[in-house]
């Protein structure tokens, strides 16, 4: 930055830059705008309102909404008061949101208006001290501004420590139960100074950054925050929806932003985009899942500016690798590399044995930096299973590194299907296919799909006598689980392929739809 010391942790953020810009707009949603200075009392009144409603350092404060400004302010507020803000999936069914809600044990709920009618319905289940909806209107709960307004704007200035806990997001497990991810001040500490030294996190002040990565996903927060801390102006959307990302692209002239790969094919294909003018676009994030050459060619004829890729995990704070705009040429022949460690992270590929893979011999993918979590919220056991005992984290994905010490993804080693930037695990989808009186045994898996990179089939044997009705079984997974997790088509099966252990041999019910494919994930 040119004009002012970074901020360390999360709750300075706002506290530098009311010292170093107070009159210039740190954040803008839908027509609304709120400067440097104004943020910075918002958050502290927002910590004031925490602590009157009993939260104590380390509680976890829940938040159930999409996109919008004041959840910076509500981040922002947990961080002064100690708190470790809790985002939730707001795609989620309602047993997936009162399952996180519970384990988190937040007794502080911030919801959206879209979600009022879900939350109350599982108030009897989840025991919430403090309800406020973020838009005013609601019969019973304070709107969040007129809620933290009654508290003053003085700075309650509690001593932020580094192993506090910031943020817990949610990542799905193999078992089908979320893990809480647990990121603290030291791995933002971590995070904002890896960005800065690195030629892709580096923002000038003043320079605009669109948020359009739901903001319970590691990419959405990093993408605010980042931007916040460098005294960027940040755009936040409240959903993808292409037509408004294309106007508010131009219309707020934006320098950065982040986009999953489904998105920017869509974008590709969306009436009037190729008339868009792009000007200010200096460049596109994108990661999260995997992207095809092709798009990424005619991407960067469309958009006209630089490319980076980011390959990390929640676990590892979103870093890992990064592959910069240089090795976008594709005469360079990287562009299926995810790229090379972010500074400050290590790479490696350790075979199933346990030794260190040799350049080209695939295995799984473990990083190693401040970056990586604490842990997973209340599961010991599963953390000692995740980071091994010299700090490496494993990351489940399969690949390799080639001789220049690019790193490649070729596979992933926990059949994780990755549809639009989300991750889903079959364990999960199964456990729903399951529930269906008509279904004897199913498996899940992830086949090729042109908009959301991969979508979910189910392949389904059926009860004898049962007659075949996908409609009804997807209808069934629709009724229990997310939408996005749900299988977008249903193929029916005599028996499914197992080992001699009694394992599904999901690459062989792959290998068809992914035949001439460049990489299969998933």
């Amino acid at each position: 930055m040119a004009d002012a010391t970074p901020a360390r942790f999360v709750a300075d953020i706002s506290r530098v830059q009311d010292g170093a810009r107070p009159d210039a707009v740190a954040l803008w949603f839908e027509g609304r705008e709120t400067t440097y200075a104004e943020l910075d009392r918002l958050a502290s009144r927002c910590a004031n309102a925490l602590i009157d409603a009993g939260v104590k350092p380390g509680d976890r404060v829940g938040v159930l909404a999409k996109g919008n400004d004041d959840f910076f302010v509500l981040w922002l507020g947990c961080a002064k008061a100690r708190a470790c803000l809790t985002p939730v999936n707001w795609r989620l069914a309602p047993p997936e949101i009162a399952f996180i809600l519970k384990d988190a044990g937040a007794q502080v709920l911030v919801c959206g208006a879209d979600y009022a009618d879900v939350v109350d319905t599982m108030l009897g289940e989840v025991e919430l001290h403090r309800l406020v909806q973020f838009e005013p209107g609601h019969a019973r709960w304070p709107a969040f501004r007129d809620w933290i307004g009654a508290h003053p704007d003085r700075d309650p200035k509690l001593p932020a420590l580094e192993d506090d806990d910031v943020i817990q997001l949610y990542t799905s497990g193999t078992t089908g139960l979320p893990k809480g991810v647990q990121l603290t001040n030291g791995n933002y500490a971590a995070l904002f100074e890896c960005a800065i030294a690195a030629d892709w996190g580096r923002y000038d002040p003043g320079d605009v950054v669109m948020d359009v990565a739901p903001l319970f996903h590691v990419a959405g927060a990093n993408t605010g925050v980042l931007a916040l801390l460098q005294g960027c102006r940040l755009v936040v959307m409240r959903e993808v929806e292409p037509r408004a990302l294309l106007e508010t692209l131009q219309g707020q002239r934006v320098n950065h932003v982040f986009l999953v790969p489904a998105l920017i094919n869509m974008l590709l294909q969306f009436p009037g985009a190729g008339e868009a003018d792009f000007s200010s676009l200096k460049r596109i994030f994108y990661g999260a899942s995997p992207i095809a050459e092709d798009v990424l060619i005619r991407a960067a004829a469309l958009f006209g500016c630089t490319f980076t890729q980011l390959y990390g995990l929640t676990e590892t704070i979103g870093g890992g690798a990064y592959l910069p705009p240089l090795d976008h040429d594709p005469a360079r022949g990287k562009l299926r590399a995810c790229g090379k460690p972010w500074p400050g992270f290590e790479m490696r590929v350790v075979k199933p044995g346990g030794e260190i893979a040799a350049p080209f011999e695939v295995g799984e993918l473990q990083i190693r930096s401040r970056g990586v979590m604490k842990g997973y919220w209340n599961r010991p056991d599963a953390t000692r299973e995740a980071i091994d005992a010299e700090g490496w984290f494993k990351s489940g994905d399969a690949g390799y590194v080639d001789g220049d010490g690019y790193f490649y993804i070729h596979d992933r080693v926990k059949d994780m299907i990755v549809t639009g930037g989300e991750n889903v695990y079959p364990a999960e989808v199964e456990n729903a296919l399951f529930g269906h009186p008509d279904v004897a045994d199913a498996a899940v898996i992830g086949v090729p799909d042109e908009r959301w990179g991969e979508a979910v089939k189910a392949v389904v044997v059926l009860k004898p006598g049962a007659v075949a009705d996908p409609g009804a079984i997807i209808a069934h997974c629709r009724e229990r689980i997310a939408g996005y997790k749900t299988p977008k088509s249903v193929d029916f099966v005599a028996v499914l392929p197992r080992n001699p252990s009694g394992k599904v041999l999901r690459r062989e019910l792959r290998a068809p739809y992914w035949e001439g494919k460049g990489r299969m994930v998933g």
